[in-house]
């Protein structure tokens, strides 16, 4: 089992900047990918970056250039830097993870409000 803890979410005005954190525990050692999601009220869930454990990253278009997702294996943490975000950012952000070995299985975090207005 793979449990995901977001934070850092909150209000943040256009064109500034917001870390969220994504703590992973449990059996990290069989992650092979982790991202961050977002779902806006009456939208899908949507992928906004990941990252593999080999450390190749994918963005949404929406984001390439002002989102960075980035890992730190020590603290067993991946983290989505959001620069100059729009107001169309605004949406619950959730952490993903897909692990296993022979069996591939997700877990999600519980998500993490991010509001983007001045």
């Amino acid at each position: 089992q793979v449990q995901l803890v977001e934070s850092g979410g909150g209000l943040v005005q256009p064109g500034g900047s917001l870390r969220l954190p994504c703590a992973a525990s449990g059996s990290i050692f069989s992650i092979n990918v982790m991202g961050w999601y977002r779902q806006a009220p009456g939208k899908e869930r949507e992928l906004v970056a990941h990252i593999t454990s080999g450390g190749s990253t994918k963005y949404a278009d929406s984001v390439k250039g002002r989102f960075t997702i980035s890992r730190d294996n020590a603290k067993n943490t991946v983290y989505l830097q959001m620069n100059s975000p729009k107001p169309e950012d605004t949406a619950v952000y959730y952490c993903n993870a897909v692990w296993g070995t022979t069996q591939m299985f997700s877990s999600w975090g519980q998500g993490t409000q991010v509001t983007v207005s001045s």
